[in-house]
């Protein structure tokens, strides 16, 4: 990527798009066409009317993206949301991702939240938080903490797969995440807090709370007894 000049908002105002090296909003900056840079940081209000293509990102106030994102390493603690799709190659999520299509990169650390309106697939996936995905969450490696409401999604792919409950550190909080999805379907699979019509796997494991339609299994399957599981066939 070529360096260029930099960008840099310390009020409010309209700014056009391009190339450049380093983008940095500290006030309230409107980017009216793609942008093309090394790094783009956002401390305030940001608000970009087309794409952005950045080796790294990182949003500390809320941003939002109407077009396509690409980035190489992203941090949010704040809130991000990108009306098209997403190619995050390395991203970390301490507060809210919003992607109104589908998501895709390497390695996701989220915890805090995430929607996303289509698929998401990842090498590796580890959440602590909430979600939900409208389409298939897909990774070689998923291990999500269900920390906080109803997480759902349509479908859950991997090789190694596993869900648990995860206690909150609020002494109020009383109420554990769950999780709803149609299918999951994995080499080795652990669940808590599940509800799902089918699970298929070679190892399949039903920890509590869960609510399973039908289990597939062609290696071993283990219950719990604090689970319920309609139907499981060796296949």
């Amino acid at each position: 990527m070529k360096k260029g000049q930099n960008l840099t908002v310390n009020g409010s105002g309209n700014y056009p798009g391009g190339s450049y090296d380093k983008v940095s909003i500290r006030g309230e900056g409107t980017i009216e066409s793609n942008v093309e840079c090394t790094s783009f940081h956002v401390y305030g209000t940001s608000e970009t009317l087309a794409d952005v293509k950045a080796g790294s990102v990182k949003v500390i106030g809320e941003s939002e993206v109407k077009g396509n994102m690409e980035s190489g390493d992203m941090l949010v603690m704040g809130t991000l949301s990108i009306d098209g799709k997403a190619a995050l190659k390395k991203m970390k999520i301490l507060g809210t991702l919003e992607v109104a299509e589908r998501l895709n990169g390497e390695v996701a650390n989220i915890k805090g939240s995430i929607s996303v309106g289509g698929d998401v697939e990842y090498e590796k996936f580890d959440l602590s938080g909430g979600f939900e995905i409208k389409g298939l969450l897909n990774a070689d490696t998923i291990n999500i903490g269900l920390r906080f409401g109803e997480s759902t999604a349509e479908e859950i792919g991997g090789e190694k797969i596993t869900i648990k409950r995860k206690t909150s550190l609020l002494p109020f909080a009383k109420d554990e995440g769950s999780l709803v999805v149609k299918v999951i379907e994995g080499d080795e699979i652990f669940l808590e807090n599940t509800k799902a019509d089918i699970v298929r796997g070679n190892l399949v494991k039903i920890g509590s709370g869960c609510q399973i339609g039908r289990v597939e299994y062609s290696t071993d399957f283990i219950q719990d007894k604090n689970s319920t599981v309609k139907m499981s066939e060796k296949i």
